[in-house]
């Protein structure tokens, strides 16, 4: 038989240059694509609980800091929590974003991204007391809707007080430019299909949910209703007529 020469362990495993060549590119190809791909995935649905723009007790005697700790801390986390839970993995959109078609997107959606929305325009539109009204183009645009600015306290009060059950009272901007009040039921907002008989920009709400008050006000609902407004930051309400609402823009959060 025919001498049959031993092979090395070496020789035996040795890859060919192009083989090797071959194998990286398709390593690097592979890297390339992940990459690719990672890039092109769209961002995921993620909100998160805003901080408050000021202290617990900034609101104090008006609304007290334990109403405002569980309201914060307790209430709007876990509509930011269910709000997540119900558009996991789901396209991003933002809070404003997700408002218009709320209602139609389901209960979890409608209810707790609403809620969400609702509140981080609630503490916003909040500050320490500073005894000051509405001016500028805002009061003006008060005077107009209303005849006057207590006419118009007058009338949200009422509109607050009469929300049967839980709810939000509003002051938004209508498409032909006046203002209007209107209340929503539960966690609808007037920025939704379907949420509001008004058709509007929302700029001042008010939660008129038991838990906004009940700790401090019990039943007294007309009662916390007037001391809320010794804490309105009409500042802010009016850069938010201002710089969206007047331009019929929601006030993005």
């Amino acid at each position: 038989s025919a001498l049959q020469m031993p092979t090395s362990r070496a020789a035996s495993s040795r890859v060919s240059p192009v083989a090797d060549a071959a194998a990286k590119l398709g390593r690097r190809g592979m890297l390339a694509g992940v990459a690719s791909a990672l890039i092109a995935a769209p961002a995921l649905a993620e909100y998160t609980l805003p901080d408050l723009p000021y202290d617990y007790e900034a609101l104090e005697p008006y609304i007290d800091a334990a109403t405002m700790r569980f309201h914060h801390d307790k209430h709007h986390a876990t509509y930011v929590a269910n709000v997540n839970k119900a558009l996991e993995g789901k396209p991003a959109k933002s809070i404003l974003e997700l408002q218009k078609d709320a209602i139609s997107a389901g209960g979890a959606v409608r209810n707790s991204g609403g809620g969400h929305y609702n509140h981080a325009l609630f503490w916003e539109e909040m500050g320490p007391a500073t005894g000051k009204g509405p001016t500028g183009a805002l009061a003006a645009k008060i005077d107009e809707a209303f005849g006057s600015f207590d006419k118009f306290k007058e009338e949200f009060s009422a509109k607050s007080a009469g929300r049967f059950g839980s709810g939000w009272c509003w002051l938004g901007v209508k498409p032909d430019g006046k203002l209007a009040i209107d209340t929503t039921p539960n966690q609808d907002n007037p920025l939704m299909d379907g949420g509001c008989e008004t058709k509007m920009v929302p700029i001042l709400g008010l939660d008129v949910w038991e838990h906004a008050y009940y700790l401090k006000y019990q039943n007294r609902r007309p009662e916390y209703i007037s001391s809320w407004f010794n804490v309105v930051n009409w500042e802010k309400v009016a850069f938010n007529y201002e710089k969206y609402a007047s331009k019929g823009q929601g006030v993005p959060f």
